[in-house]
């Protein structure tokens, strides 16, 4: 079952600029662009309250949201996000306009199920997560929620790849090539990899602690031979 977008309400800007946005932000309203293909941009401004309500159920670039610009109800995909670097308060938003044969590239985000069952992770084994989303292609009405990946019956020292996960109906990776989205690390190798500095600080150090006493035989009998003299 599809759920149903959110909607946002939004009202067309009769002027840009940056003097326009500031004056916006003091209303309580946050700028933005409403642009798409054969399709001219439009500036709009939006409550910042409910956009960001919106932005912070997650996934705000990848799911399809509707705008209700003027009683007129658009399928849009938010795009560029711009936040303020200290209060991470939302300044400004652009938003794709797509139908249905739209075709759109968005980051999915990767479940990894069976992670108390797994073989390898039982014996002690690491989920190292190589990839925590994956951007795909596809139509916005078959953006998945999240992509799935079992990791049942991998064994330490095995890896998952692009090839071996089944994306839904209609989802292509955006990357061609076989990546590696996880693997199963050994936790020995971990404890070796700690290990060797702490080896080879010791072996430098070994050297340096004898130093001195080597210095101290080479010098003795030149002293004697000074006493002689």
């Amino acid at each position: 079952m599809t759920a149903v977008p959110a909607t946002l309400k939004a009202e067309r800007r009769a002027h840009a600029g940056k003097g326009i946005a500031r004056a916006l932000r003091r209303e309580g309203k946050v700028p933005g662009v409403l642009y798409g293909k054969n399709y001219l941009p439009v500036p709009l401004a939006l409550t910042a309250g409910e956009l960001r309500q919106c932005y912070l159920k997650g996934r705000f670039r990848s799911r399809i949201v509707q705008l209700d610009l003027g009683g007129e109800v658009i399928k849009v995909l938010p795009r560029d996000v711009q936040l303020h670097p200290v209060t991470d308060v939302i300044e400004h938003v652009d938003f794709l306009k797509v139908d249905d044969t739209t075709t759109i590239r968005v980051f999915v985000p990767v479940k990894f199920l069976n992670t108390d069952k797994s073989s390898g992770l039982k014996r002690g084994g690491v989920l190292n997560i190589v990839r925590h989303d994956i951007e795909c292609i596809c139509r916005p009405d078959a953006i998945p929620a999240h992509i799935d990946v079992d990791v049942l019956n991998l064994n330490i020292g095995d890896s998952v790849h692009i090839v071996d996960v089944k994306l839904p109906e209609g989802v292509t990776p955006a990357i061609r090539r076989n990546f590696t989205v996880a693997t199963i690390a050994g936790r020995s190798a971990e404890v070796e990899e700690e290990a060797a500095p702490t080896a080879a600080a010791a072996a430098a150090a070994a050297p340096a602690a004898g130093a001195p006493a080597e210095a101290g035989k080479a010098e003795t009998p030149a002293a004697k031979k000074e006493e002689k003299k």
